[in-house]
């Protein structure tokens, strides 16, 4: 896998206001593609390969998941101060639970990777936040649901870890809805969701939003 992308210098200002992002590509021409799309916003900052384990978030660009994709996400989860992004051109049942348990907070297909698109999953990652389309989140579904459901977590955890608001908070998660929706369907204020959703991933010992909801589903949690 190439190291991440040159970009330009930014003084330490410019840094305190804006998201860093050290992107990762298969090749040179899905690179410069990333690139030219996230230099024009002015959110973002790019870093170069000299200062990639400093970025808060990461993207990782390639065409399918493979066994060295998911040792580079494997290496990235080992960087507790930055969260990781995956842009991908096909897409396997099987391989979203493993980019999950590798820890990828957001994914999004390369088809659909335009400035707007990968903007909003740099900022929603860089909020704590995650991101996964319908479609692969019902393929999830469909894939957890196969599962069983009495069996307890390897952490041997029984199946009533969640509380009645932890549970219909995760549901809305699992229905592709951000904080602040969450927040207005639930009557809560947004830091009490984030801080709750936060709860739920700490107890139980889980990587972000996105592996509590598929924790919550192959326990019958919700």
């Amino acid at each position: 896998m190439p190291p991440p992308a040159t970009t330009q210098r930014t003084s330490p200002e410019d840094r305190t206001r804006r998201v860093s992002v050290a992107v990762y590509a298969q090749d040179l021409v899905l690179r410069i593609g990333v690139v030219h799309q996230l230099r024009q916003r002015p959110e973002v900052e790019l870093v170069d390969e000299a200062e990639a384990d400093r970025a808060r978030t990461s993207l990782v660009i390639v065409d399918s998941v493979d066994d060295d994709v998911i040792a580079l996400l494997q290496r990235l989860q080992r960087n507790a101060g930055t969260r990781t992004g995956l842009v991908v051109g096909t897409f396997e049942t099987a391989a979203l639970q493993r980019v999950i348990e590798c820890g990828v907070a957001a994914v999004l297909r390369r088809a659909e990777a335009d400035q707007d698109r990968l903007l909003h999953l740099v900022l929603a990652m860089a909020k704590g936040e995650g991101v996964l389309p319908g479609d692969l989140l019902g393929k999830l579904l469909t894939h957890v649901g196969g599962l069983q459901r009495s069996a307890l977590d390897p952490r041997g955890l029984a199946l009533s870890t969640l509380t009645a608001r932890e549970a219909d908070m995760l549901r809305l998660v699992a229905e592709g809805f951000d904080t602040s929706e969450i927040a207005q369907k639930t009557a809560y204020s947004e830091r009490t969701v984030k801080n709750v959703l936060h709860e739920i991933t700490t107890r139980l010992q889980l990587r972000n939003r996105a592996h509590a909801v598929g924790y919550a589903l192959r326990n019958g949690l919700i």
